[in-house]
């Protein structure tokens, strides 16, 4: 195995741990219901998105600039963050949120496309701005 692709594998564990880490937790809020297979869709964006930058920097993160690394972190940002964010609410019922809503778990039927839409303008945003570093 070439040495860049062996850092290639040592840096991008941690992603996907944290990652299954993450689509386990999703998979036990939503108690396995019908949209918990398409939740998991913006962190198997994130991990192929990690996998392109290191590979491209010859598995280092900033190996061929700083454009895709930004971006990568322009798209874990807001997807990532906006989907544990609603995660953990239904999770816990923050303020109240659910109690009074019909069907409460009907939250995650559109989830992944509005984390993907919010992790494409980050994306693009982080791209833009390592292009100018």
């Amino acid at each position: 195995m070439e040495a860049r692709h062996q850092y290639l594998a040592i840096r991008l564990l941690p992603v996907v741990l944290l990652a299954t880490a993450t689509g386990f937790w999703f998979v036990d809020v939503q108690q396995s219901g019908p949209w918990a297979m398409r939740n998991l869709l913006p962190l198997l964006v994130l991990v192929i998105l990690s996998f392109l930058t290191l590979y491209k920097g010859d598995g280092r993160w900033s190996g061929r600039g700083m454009r895709m690394p930004l971006g990568t972190l322009g798209f874990a940002i807001p997807a990532l963050g906006l989907s544990a964010y609603l995660h953990y609410a239904y999770a816990v019922n923050l303020n109240d949120m659910f109690s009074d809503a019909q069907f409460p778990e009907r939250v995650f039927r559109f989830l992944p496309a509005y984390t993907l839409g919010a992790g494409g303008i980050g994306f693009a945003i982080g791209w833009i701005v390592g292009r100018n570093v």
